[in-house]
């Protein structure tokens, strides 16, 4: 569907073409929340391609990894807040392979795992003229077939076999050779020009690269500038500016003693904004499995962080929490207040524009007429769909006068005018205690 901003009325493409600006004295509106995407390097699975995984499923099924992995790490971080994650697998290096005569057996994914593959052939006990053929991964079974010859043999999810004539009885048939690669800057471009299609709500690049983190957020505004709202996580990024890049400032270190380093609680953070509703702030909220930060800042110095726009991890009442969940931006304007800096505002932004564009395109393009009883009932239904927001304490003080929809310049433009006000949480608390 096409969209994005404007400046005159001179759009060729249908669409829904939406800017924001800030009333005086007023703020502005939404955001609905759940997947996040994320490019990281792991040693086994599908290569270069986006994978749907689902916080209850069961990894190594889906990936061939257990989720208590080393190398899961922040797939477990992003899930602790995260309902869906669209992955992709950077890295692409050699394929484990072992030969036994006549027989080929390689691996089915690049990866250092593929090393931890063993094929076990032994004659049946009940036929002798067949042999059990048992694939263990990381010392568990996880395939076993019965056949006679090398091409009875079928590829199963973690091994694929070649060769022809008689199979060779072995007590072990160890993989080798399973590299997981390097990663460059093209790795990266390549992942975003894959997520680009699919629906997500944040991005997060676990990387220190200065390069990569222009790229990715060179790629988040021009999502923006397309109609696409979604923010994108990084570490110590603060030169962003911008209210769809979030920047961490530290890490954590978790109960088990291991340390997340600010570039690997990107994930976290990635699964918490990913997670958190229109209705709700990530302000004070705990870094689940955490007891202590990885770096402790003074009081002037969190201050700091904050006017620079970064999240930072701080100890409150025992517990490790996000000390105000912001954003970079912080060049501000009459059109785009200080308010854009706070999470839950741009998320209530964010869900007023994918949610008019959404009703837009599904029920007014090409079907409405562009009369006056027509844009009424475009009016009606976003003034419906304001009301509903209101009604879950992302919105409040909606009114009809603040939606006007009038006739464009063209006989097939119309202009919407939405004025709202979202709710932010609260987090300072100025009181007077009088003692008489």
């Amino acid at each position: 569907m096409a969209g994005g901003t404007w400046v005159r009325q001179n759009k060729i493409r249908p669409g829904a073409y939406i800017n924001f600006k800030s009333k005086r004295n007023n703020s502005t509106p939404i955001g609905e929340r759940g997947i996040a995407t994320m490019p990281l390097e792991l040693p086994w699975g599908p290569e270069k391609q986006i994978l749907t995984l689902y916080a209850d499923d069961d990894l190594s099924r889906v990936l061939g990894i257990s989720i208590a992995d080393e190398s899961a790490l922040m797939i477990r971080e992003v899930f602790k807040r995260a309902k869906t994650l669209l992955l992709y697998r950077l890295n692409e290096g050699a394929k484990a392979t072992a030969t036994l005569e006549g027989l080929t057996v390689n691996a089915r994914y690049t990866g250092t795992k593929g090393n931890e593959i063993i094929v076990v052939i032994q004659n049946n006990i009940d036929d002798t003229t067949q042999f059990e053929v048992v694939t263990l991964f990381g010392g568990n079974k996880v395939d076993k077939q019965l056949v006679k010859a090398i091409v009875d043999l079928k590829p199963n999810d973690y091994i694929e076999f070649k060769g022809a004539g008689e199979l060779k009885a072995t007590a072990g048939l160890p993989l080798k050779g399973g590299t997981n690669g390097t990663i460059n800057n093209q790795n990266y471009t390549d992942y975003l020009a894959a997520i680009e299609p699919y629906n997500f709500h944040t991005v997060g690049i676990p990387t220190k690269d200065s390069s990569i983190k222009a790229v990715a957020t060179t790629f988040i505004k021009r999502l923006k500038d397309d109609g696409r709202q979604v923010q994108l996580v990084l570490e110590n990024y603060k030169e962003a500016d911008s209210e769809n890049v979030i920047s961490v400032k530290n890490g954590v270190i978790l109960s088990n003693g291991l340390k997340i380093t600010p570039d690997k609680a990107v994930a976290f953070v990635t699964g918490a904004t990913a997670g958190a509703n229109v209705n709700q702030s990530n302000t004070y909220i705990a870094y689940d499995g955490a007891i202590d930060v990885d770096k402790k800042y003074t009081n002037r110095e969190i201050e700091e962080t904050l006017l620079d726009g970064e999240i930072v991890f701080t100890i409150s009442n025992g517990e490790v929490v996000i000390e105000q969940d912001i954003n970079t931006l912080k060049t501000f304007t009459e059109d785009k207040n200080k308010d854009y800096r706070k999470n839950r505002v741009v998320r209530t932004l964010f869900e007023v524009n994918n949610g008019i564009s959404l009703l837009w395109h599904i029920n007014y393009i090409g079907k409405g007429n562009n009369d006056t009883d027509g844009r009424n009932l475009f009016k009606k239904d976003i003034i419906k769909f304001l009301e509903q927001l209101q009604g879950a304490n992302a919105l409040e003080n909606v009114v009809p006068e603040d939606v006007i929809v009038e006739k464009g310049n063209d006989k097939d433009s119309v202009v919407a005018i939405v004025g709202v006000q979202p709710i932010d949480a609260m987090e300072k608390l100025y009181m007077t205690v009088e003692v008489e």
